[in-house]
């Protein structure tokens, strides 16, 4: 039980760490990460938030 815990906490106080995608912080990360190292979704989220801004986001 106590390791199952420790599990829970780590998943969340590694999530609770993430930024917004779609926000600045996220946008200065994604650009200082290695392009070989995005996933097909962060390219995809990263142009439509960060290149171009759609007005939802706005």
């Amino acid at each position: 039980m106590k390791k199952l815990f420790s599990v829970l906490c780590f998943c969340f106080a590694v999530t609770a760490c993430t930024e917004e995608v779609g926000s600045e912080k996220w946008c200065e990360g994604m650009k200082e990460k290695p392009k070989g190292d995005w996933t097909a979704n962060e390219a995809k989220d990263f142009t439509q938030h960060c290149l171009f801004k759609s007005k939802e986001t706005e």
